[in-house]
């Protein structure tokens, strides 16, 4: 069994391609740098030439998990044209190349298999300050469903895994934002902020499960299950306060 984790050289990427290792694969990481092969994979010809090695060495992938990615904030009146394209280019048309690369060859060679992109919570819930990225992040959610849709057919399928608040490089830093990450680990039902293995724990499992395809599933503790109006909570804290 061969597998490729784009983006797999740190972060939840490296934690997917730890668990597959610990599960049998043979992992080759595409990754801008520090990869097994060196690929930016908003460049065609860079997927591609990582795909002819991987085949070479390895044979034609059955799992793919396409967890290469950016962050990104800015308000939507503020951010430049230039930044919102390498987000839109590196989180989206990046995340379709890649699956579109790995599928043209499953299906050239009859190879059925799984594809697990990453997706996000910030998908579904509007990020003020972060809107390039939400917006990445929804299109792949609906990336996956069509590529389902397409492929499925072949014995292949796609889906995708939307983290919520993650303790990875391309967090911030919790001093930076004071009282942040407690208030984040408050409003989320366990009660804990995620870890990149909790995410990579999601990821493998999603890959082998072999009646679900075209869904995402959100790998966050709960955290999207929290209301941003929330009135409940809101009653709660007026009523909690001493009386005076």
């Amino acid at each position: 069994m061969s597998a490729v984790v784009t983006g797999g050289a740190s972060g939840i990427g490296a934690a997917a391609a730890a668990r597959l290792r610990e599960a049998g694969h043979s992992v080759v990481v595409w990754d801008i740098r520090d990869g097994d092969i060196d690929c930016d994979i908003s460049d065609p010809d860079s997927l591609a030439a990582a795909l002819d090695r991987t085949v070479t060495d390895h044979g034609v992938p059955d799992r793919l998990v396409a967890c290469a990615g950016v962050g990104a904030s800015g308000l939507l009146l503020d951010q430049s044209v230039e930044d919102w394209r390498r987000v839109l280019d590196v989180n989206l048309t990046g995340t379709w190349l890649t699956l579109r690369t790995v599928a043209a060859a499953m299906i050239a060679h009859g190879t059925p298999g799984s594809m697990v992109a990453v997706s996000s919570i910030s998908g579904t819930v509007s990020d003020r300050d972060m809107g390039a990225y939400c917006v990445s992040k929804a299109g792949i959610d609906m990336l996956v469903r069509i590529a389902a849709s397409e492929w499925g057919p072949h014995g292949i399928r796609v889906n995708a895994v939307g983290p919520g608040v993650t303790r990875t490089p391309m967090l911030a830093k919790p001093e930076a934002l004071p009282g942040w990450v407690d208030g984040l680990t408050e409003r989320t039902p366990l009660g804990r902020l995620g870890e990149a293995d909790d995410v990579a724990e999601a990821i493998v499992g999603v890959l082998e499960l072999s009646w679900v395809t075209g869904q995402t599933v959100f790998a966050d503790g709960g955290l999207a299950l929290q209301s941003p109006i929330d009135a409940y909570g809101q009653v709660q804290r007026l009523t909690a306060r001493p009386l005076t």
